[in-house]
Formats: structure tokens, sequence, C-alpha cells
């Protein structure tokens, strides 16, 4: 597997930077993920033609950011505290870890007229309800979800899910310059997975698990389980 860094960017508390503060970050969910995206990318964004080549996931509470990379970031604007190390998690088969993950977390319908569209998966199973219905079963159906579609990845992905301590879900919408709104349902999933091949689940990880990368989804936190 290619070398990776895990890093964790904070923003710097002097200030020059804190007088910026206030036009990097927002309190609108779906405003701010904008925001931190183009932010997080001001650190690898080193070259005009640089493709996203890392995942990232923001920590709202401490307005910071985790960073999954193919290198370490550049600060050049000094917009960060910056703290990186070497991804290089050494796992077996039968390894307990303790994960998080924020994930768009789709599936892909026909409409009306047999044209694909794609729904976020809670989304897709509250549309089964009125929409004046629908609250009372946003939990329980984010949960069903959740669980079922982690348990596919990890088929595929080489873990097996042991337990589903939280579950949260949210709908974003991330405005763009033009046009409307980009929707997103966002799954905010963390409990404990066993690694059944670990040739298969790394590879996995550096990938992302899920769509919108972009926008701050698909980055699996891990640590080993005590």
């Amino acid at each position: 597997m290619r070398s990776l860094y895990l890093s964790r960017l904070g923003l710097r508390r002097d200030a020059s930077l804190a007088a910026l503060e206030p036009l990097l970050t927002s309190d609108d969910d779906g405003r701010q993920s904008g925001l931190a995206h183009r932010l997080v990318w001001t650190a690898f964004a080193d070259d005009a033609d640089r493709r996203r080549d890392f995942l990232w996931r923001e920590d709202e509470a401490r307005r910071r950011w985790f960073v999954l990379s193919e290198r370490p970031p550049h600060d050049v604007h000094g917009f960060f505290e910056v703290e990186t190390k070497p991804f290089e998690p050494v796992l077996s088969g039968g390894d307990r870890l303790v994960f998080a993950l924020r994930a768009n977390a789709v599936v892909t319908r026909k409409d009306d007229k047999g044209r694909p569209k794609r729904s976020d998966i809670v989304m897709d199973q509250l549309r089964a309800f009125p929409q004046g219905e629908r609250a009372p079963h946003r939990d329980r159906l984010a949960d069903e979800a959740g669980r079922a579609w982690l348990a596919a990845q990890g088929r595929k992905a080489g873990f097996r899910l042991d337990e589903l301590r939280e579950t949260s879900y949210r709908t974003r919408a991330i405005p763009r310059r033009k046009g409307k709104p980009i929707e997103l349902g966002v799954l905010d999933l963390a409990g404990t997975i066993s690694i059944d091949d670990p040739a298969l689940f790394l590879p996995a990880v550096a990938a992302g698990f899920g769509k919108a990368k972009s926008f701050g989804c698909g980055l699996m936190l891990i640590r080993r389980a005590r």
C-alpha cells in the first residue's frame, strides 16, 4: 500500500488569524462544509493541477480537521497548527478496532422516467412515509440503514461490524456559486469492528467509504479496542 499520513489541523489561535476566523468558519452546517472543503484544500493545493488525494473530516466542537493523505500537508498560508504522523497500522485477522465514520451513504434508484437517481440511504427509507410523518421514524431508520450499509461495506472491505454504538443522521445544503445547493445526507457511525482481511481493509480505509469525500465524508478513524 502507498505511503499515507494522518494529520490533525487546527486553526492557529494568534491574533492575526483570529481576525479572519469568522470568514473561515460558520455556524451553518452546510455552509461550514463548503468553507471547510476550501480551507483544508489550502494545505494540499501546492500545484494548480493537483487533484484531491486526501480524505478529511471535521471535529466541529474543536474547530479542527483530521486528514488522511498521500503526502504531508503544506500549510503555505500559515492557517493551521499541524500535527502529522505516518499512517502505518499493523493489523492481523481477528483484531478489534474502535471506529468513527462520517459517511454519505447512497443508493441509486430509477425515477418514474427510468433515469438513475442517487439518494442517501436514510432518505430512501423515509420516502415510504408521508412527509409530515417522517420525524418519528428518522432515528430508527438511520440506525437500521446505517447498520445494513456498514455491514455491506465490511463484506467488501475485510471487516465485520461487531457493535454500532452511535448513529446520527442529518442533511446538509452546501451552497454553490451557481445553481441549487448540493444536498447531502450525512451519517455519523461509531462502534467496534473486527478485521477479517487486513489486505482488503487498509486500502479501503485509504480510499474512503461512501460518497461526498470532497465535503468531509468517507474517512474512517480507527484505534485499537481495549
